[in-house]
Formats: C-alpha cells, structure tokens, sequence
C-alpha cells in the first residue's frame, strides 16, 4: 500500500520482453536510484516476436535512453526502415508505399497535396504532368532503389532529408535492453509467476513465485502478454473487442533465410484471407501471414505463408491467436500493463512498439505517487484509449478501401461499418481533399495523404486558392521538385553499402 504525499519507491514489472524491458530501461534512466526496480521473467517463457518493424518515433525512446544507433543495430542484427510497402491491397497487381518523412513542399498557407492533385487533374497517371505522388517523396525514391544514408536535410536546398525507423531481431532487442537496464540498476529475478496477492481494497501487493517468495511494490506493470497476469487475472479489468472492425485473429510467423539487395523497407501484401509481412534483417528475413481464421483454415494459412517466401524456412512456423482491441483501462489500481497485456493491434503499420513507447511516456509525465491518483488514472487512461482508437482508424483504413471486387474477405471489409471517426475523415478527404490531424496524433497528413490515395480515394476538388498560383508556374514548381528529390536519391549510397560500414552485425 502507499502512504499518502509518500513517494513511490519500488516498482515490479511482471514479464521481461520488448515491453517489460523497454519499461525498465526508461523507469531506470529517468528515475534512476530513486526508485528501486525489479524485473521477473522465466527464461523457459518465450517471446512473441511479432514487432520487429518500427516507425520513426523510436528516436525518442533511443535519445531517453541514451542507445548508441550503431552500438543497437549491431547488437540486434538491424536494418534501416525507410516505409511499408502495400502489394496488392487496393487491388491485385497495384502496389504503393507509406513512405515516412515529407510528401513534396508546402507551398504558402496550402498543404502541398492540394497543388499536386491539382497538376495531376485528380489522376494518379505517371503520364501526366504532375507524375505520381511517391515522386515527391525522397524516402520512396530512396527506399526503391535500396539506399539509406543519415541526411537530415538535402543539401544546398531547403528539402528534409531522410526520415528513418528499424528492423531488428525483437528477441536480441529484448536482450540488449535487459544488459542495458541491469547496468543501471534494475534487478532481475529469472522465476516463473506463480499468483498474485492483493491487499483488501483490491490493489496489487505481491507476485508470488513458484520457489514461494513474495515480491513486493507500490506500483506494479503488467508485461505479461496476452493473458494479462496482473490487470485481467488479477484486477478483472475487461476488454474491448475490435474484432468487428479488424476480423483477423490468428498469425503464422516463421523466419527465413536473408535476401539480396537488403531493402530498407517492410512489405505487406495482401492474401486472400489477410496478408504477409516481410521484414528484412542483416542475418535472416522476418516473416508472417496474418489471417481471418473464419476465412481460411489454419493448415491453409500456414501453406499460403511457405509458399510465398522469398527464401528457405529456417524453422517451423509458429502460430499466434489473438483478438484485436484493447483493454478497457490500461491503468487499474496500482498496475499499469504494456504491451500485449494492454492489447492488440495487428502489426500493420508496425506500431506494437511504438504503443509500448508512448505508454511508458504517458506513465513517466503521470507517475503516481501517494493515494490520490484519481485524475492522473482518469487522463491517463482517456489518452491510452484516444491513442488505440486513432491506431485503429487508420489501420481499418486499409481493409475498408478496396477494390477486390468478387473476394468474400475483401468484399466483407469494403462493406463493412466502420468508426465514425474514420468515415469523417475519409469523407472530408472525398469532399475536399481536407486531411486535418492534430499535433499530438501518431499519424500526421502524410500518412493518411498516401494510404487514402493508394487505396484509391480521390478527391472531388481541391482547395480554390491553388488556382491563385498560375498554371505554368504550378507545373514548373512540381517539375522542380521532382528533380531535386531525384538527384538527392542517386547520392545516396547503397542501404547494404551503409550498415557494411557503419554497423554490420558479427556473422551469425
């Protein structure tokens, strides 16, 4: 229990992995000797390594930190990561790319969509003046021709370089945290859960092990996936499904050998019943087909999967079930839960780390302390929530804009009732070419500008003040543009060239 106006000294976190170790990592950087630290986990549990992709946010996490980009590549056999390339999503044989980074320049007060839509007389056609719109992204061109360097900005121009994330191998990620936070501090106990003791008024006292010790805290975070030891075992917390909105429910992963160019992108592409990831790291490939088990027989997925592998297996695959959503308080009593334990987002826009990120952020700048937590809990868990449903959106966004007309799955979702918040959003896109998101939201204008264009939404008119900028000189802006970004990417090395140099793994 907590004496109140009293400080929180000890903190347990229950599970080790990505979440329970970038938790620990963090507390321990932050909070450092003030707060005493412990982490149990069984090393006869393993992980599920389901998060080896990443946006660029992951910058933050590494700055906090304080974790040496090349130091962290080597260690965990990692890639640069410059988009997600959609196959056959929209339709079968189109393929686009959420590329991070700027999509061209805003030109005066007007996004610089409007101005590209505008030359390319609401078509997407290469042919036309204003080519495609991945022409003004310097991560796609990049990205495309497998190269990466660490620009920040294009020299001799007022263009933003490269914006980047990772790949890396989730289980030598795990590992390198735990050294990391053991050197700072932070105690670990290799013991299996056995219970949890509460106190009377409900709040978490102690995890007990299997050898009989009890491991007291003030506050305790749930790092235990799925089952969610502490914040559903325990506390009863509920669960809000989504699987109405996102269908899949199962996913075979399996690892393969590595291929050549080493591409600095993830690729997604679209099953019959779902689709397939392919990550691709220094020493080997990730790989997994996510799947609508209502759809296609497990046995079925697992054929689909191994029959659309760039290269050899290395091991059985491996399945997950899961069901998409969340919790309904990340926040219960005295237990925060990350990762798994706090719910589930299929990896499609590679965002399971960067949940487990942001919550350790909120949980840093609302940290309890006494018994009066009421509003800190009430903030905290409204952001948690607002943070899984604005995820949700726009992942839902790929599955509801289809054209793969006459396919039970893809018909289901193109027919499907979807948030209202996302209806909005595409609506106003449909109506205006408006995308408006907030400074705070995960996925900023271009993002949704490529997802809503590559699934094949389009605008009915764009903003009138673009017309205030004369034709001629509309085209030569774009036609500049396009140049630069063109000339900037043949001056990038190889993305292979670059790790080779700078932070190529031991060979395994």
């Amino acid at each position: 229990m907590t004496v109140p106006n009293q400080e929180i000294k000890s903190v347990v976190i229950a599970g080790g992995g990505t979440a329970g170790w970038m938790t620990a990592a963090a507390l321990a950087r932050v909070l450092g000797p003030r707060l005493r630290i412990t982490l149990v986990e069984s090393s006869e549990i393993g992980i599920v390594g389901v998060g080896e992709a990443t946006i660029p946010a992951i910058a933050l996490f590494n700055k906090l930190v304080k974790i040496d980009e090349n130091d962290f590549l080597r260690a965990t056999q990692g890639t640069f990561k410059l988009g997600i390339e959609f196959v056959d999503w929209h339709q079968k044989g189109h393929a686009y790319m959420h590329a991070f980074g700027p999509v061209g320049r805003d030109l005066a007060y007007i996004p610089f969509h409007h101005y590209f839509l505008s030359g390319a007389r609401l078509s997407d056609d290469p042919r036309g003046p204003a080519g495609s719109l991945w022409d003004y992204s310097l991560n796609w061109v990049a990205a495309t021709q497998s190269r990466f360097a660490r620009i920040t900005q294009v020299p001799d121009t007022p263009l933003a370089g490269l914006t980047w994330a990772f790949h890396f191998d989730a289980s030598l990620y795990a590992a390198y945290l735990s050294r990391l936070s053991q050197a700072m501090g932070v105690r670990r106990i290799d013991a299996k859960i056995a219970g949890v003791l509460q106190h009377s008024d409900g709040n978490v006292r102690a995890l007990k092990l299997e050898d009989g010790r009890e491991l007291e805290a003030d506050l305790f975070i749930d790092c235990t996936g799925f089952r969610g030891l502490l914040i559903e075992g325990a506390l009863k917390t509920g669960y809000e499904d989504w699987s109405g909105y996102l269908p899949c429910d199962r996913a075979w992963a399996v690892p393969s050998a590595n291929t050549k160019p080493l591409t600095p992108y993830t690729r997604a592409t679209a099953r019959d019943a779902g689709w397939q990831w392919r990550i691709p790291l220094q020493h080997r490939t990730g790989n997994g087909h996510v799947y609508c088990s209502g759809q296609i027989s497990d046995e079925q997925a697992r054929e689909t999967l191994l029959a659309n592998l760039d290269s050899p297996a290395l091991a059985e695959p491996r399945l997950i079930r899961f069901t998409t959503g969340r919790r309904k308080q990340i926040w219960n009593r005295n237990v925060v839960c990350m990762g798994l334990a706090s719910g589930f987002l299929e990896p499609l826009e590679s965002t399971s780390i960067h949940l487990i990120q942001v919550t350790i952020q909120r949980l840093i700048l609302l940290f309890p302390h006494g018994d009066d937590n009421e509003e800190r809990r009430r903030e905290f868990n409204r952001a948690a929530a607002a943070e899984y449903e604005y995820i949700r959106d726009f992942i839902v966004l790929h599955y509801h804009a289809n054209n793969r007309a006459g396919e039970a799955f893809w018909d289901a979702c193109r027919h499907m009732t979807i948030p209202d918040s996302l209806r909005s959003r595409i609506e106003l896109f449909r109506e205006t070419a408006g995308i408006f998101c907030a400074s705070e939201d995960l996925f900023q204008l271009n993002s949704w500008l490529q997802v809503l264009w590559g699934q094949g939404v389009r605008p009915n008119a764009t903003h009138p003040f673009v017309e205030a900028v004369a034709p001629k000189d509309r085209e030569g802006y774009l036609r500049d543009l396009r140049g630069l970004i063109a000339q900037a990417a043949q001056r990038l090395p190889g993305h292979e060239e670059f790790i080779a140099k700078n932070c190529a793994a031991s060979p395994q």
